[in-house]
């Protein structure tokens, strides 16, 4: 497996939503979705996080490079923005 880095943004974030250090690791790891999206040319995990009381989809963006997968940033996404963005195209399963 390789190594797993977090950049500054993403750690901005985790501080600004207050979202565990440990999560971006484990979504990636654990998520059963991955896409690749062609408008950003990043990589995206979905995983489940319970986020303000509730069970939320949560995105990751993430980076393969050669030798780690950078993280780049995570925020919580609606189900209609997931479907909205597999049925256009924009995500295609990796």
């Amino acid at each position: 497996m390789k190594r797993i880095v977090y950049t500054s943004h993403l750690e901005f974030r985790l501080n600004v939503r207050n979202i565990p250090h440990n999560l971006p690791k484990r979504i990636f790891q654990e998520a059963k979705e991955h896409y690749y999206d062609s408008a950003t040319g990043h990589c995206m995990a979905i995983g489940k996080y319970e986020f303000e009381g509730k069970i939320r989809d949560v995105a990751l963006t993430y980076d393969d490079k050669r030798y780690a997968i950078e993280i780049i940033t995570i925020h919580p996404i609606r189900p209609y923005q997931k479907h909205s963005r597999i049925n256009s195209g924009r995500w295609k399963k990796i």
